[in-house]
């Protein structure tokens, strides 16, 4: 009997499984993806309905893309850092891309006053509009990110970070690159379809 009970034992299938937090991430992921490619869909359609006004997109936009770039290679050197226990390179490379997350979003900030004495304003030109609710929408979640930074930062702090626990970095790291991926993403096609 307990010969037969391990022989079922044995050629029980695995099963595939995946970690619920990372699998929480990827459909989160998903969802901001569907969100941003309705957003684009309806920025075509009205495009494509006239009465649309083109304006310049400030320079600083430019700038903080640069800077949101960078702070994804800081994060992926956080990455690195975590994968090989060096604890005080994790805690620098998280700060300098917090900081450097933040740096984005006051230049959005600004970038849109530049707007504003551009006669851009949220209301009376759609392109417009669809500036500011893509930039905004980028925005609220570049915070979240910012929040996952603060827990992953934390989590480095009390030594749960390290070779042997890279879960929170993963997540952390994976989220950082899709926000700066999707931020690229808006940028180009914003500037493509002015």
């Amino acid at each position: 009997m307990a010969e037969v009970e391990k022989i079922r034992i044995e050629e029980a299938p695995e099963t595939m499984a995946m970690d619920p937090k990372k699998f929480i991430l990827w459909g989160f992921i998903v969802t901001i993806i569907m969100l941003f490619a309705s957003q684009t869909s309806a920025y075509l359609v009205r495009r494509a309905e006239g009465n649309w006004v083109e304006f310049e997109i400030p320079q600083i936009f430019w700038y903080s893309t640069v800077v949101l770039f960078i702070s994804s290679v800081a994060m992926h050197w956080a990455y690195l850092a975590a994968k090989k226990d060096n604890f005080n390179t994790l805690k620098i490379a998280i700060s300098i891309t917090f900081v450097l997350g933040l740096a984005f979003l006051v230049m959005q900030f600004l970038g849109w006053k530049e707007l504003v004495a551009q006669n851009v304003y949220f209301v009376g030109n759609p392109s417009g509009s669809f500036f500011y609710v893509f930039t905004l929408l980028h925005g609220v979640h570049l915070i979240t990110g910012l929040l996952v930074l603060c827990v992953t930062f934390t989590s480095s702090m009390r030594l749960k970070v390290h070779a042997k626990s890279l879960r929170r970095i993963e997540i952390c790291t994976t989220y950082w690159h899709f926000l700066d991926i999707l931020w690229i993403y808006l940028f180009v096609f914003l500037l493509y379809f002015r």
